[in-house]
């Protein structure tokens, strides 16, 4: 994939078709470090240890719309090009934890893209599902915790285009300050 937010996005999508109620994202970056880690963990069904290893499999999937499953082997392959590394923990009926970490100044380094829409547009696609978003790097650090936010909204969907703009310019902002102005 041409940017990382896109694998983030299909883990994430994978979690919400494992009928998670809970998708934590993670994202932590370190210049002083030379390091980006991308996790996302779920509370879905979880899987087998047969399962874990088929999911990393480029030629499997249980979706019937395609033959091959390309998702979770390219986000491997993207970490581990980098000489990262790459992590599936899963335990059924528990839920599923995928990690990649990447070397930040290798050549084949895969930009990041834009993590803030892609969190934007899977909490607006799937209203109904609690994201919890961390992005970390050396300046700092940020939540978006949508359980607080259906908190502080009491029963104004999380999908409401005000609720929607909010969120994309609390992520924007806050992004911004720990990053120290560029993105």
């Amino acid at each position: 994939m041409r940017e990382l937010s896109l694998n983030v996005m299909d883990v994430a999508q994978n979690s919400v078709r494992a009928q998670a109620s809970l998708v934590t994202i993670s994202v932590e970056e370190s210049d002083r470090g030379d390091f980006l880690q991308i996790s996302i963990a779920d509370n879905g069904c979880g899987m087998t240890e047969e399962q874990v290893q088929q999911v990393i499999d480029p030629f499997f999937t249980t979706r019937t719309t395609r033959k091959v499953g390309l998702g979770v082997p390219l986000f491997k392959l993207s970490a581990e090009q980098t000489g990262g590394s790459f992590d599936i923990q899963s335990k059924l009926s528990v839920g599923t934890t995928t990690t990649a970490r990447y070397v930040k100044s290798h050549v084949d380094m895969t930009p990041l893209g834009d993590i803030n829409d892609t969190v934007k547009i899977l909490i607006q696609c799937n209203p109904d599902i609690d994201f919890v978003y961390t992005r970390t790097t050396d300046n700092g650090s940020f939540t978006l915790d949508t359980r607080e936010l259906r908190e502080l909204l009491e029963g104004v969907p999380l999908d409401t285009p005000d609720v929607l703009e909010w969120i994309g310019a609390f992520l924007e902002e806050n992004t911004q300050s720990i990053l120290g102005g560029a993105e």
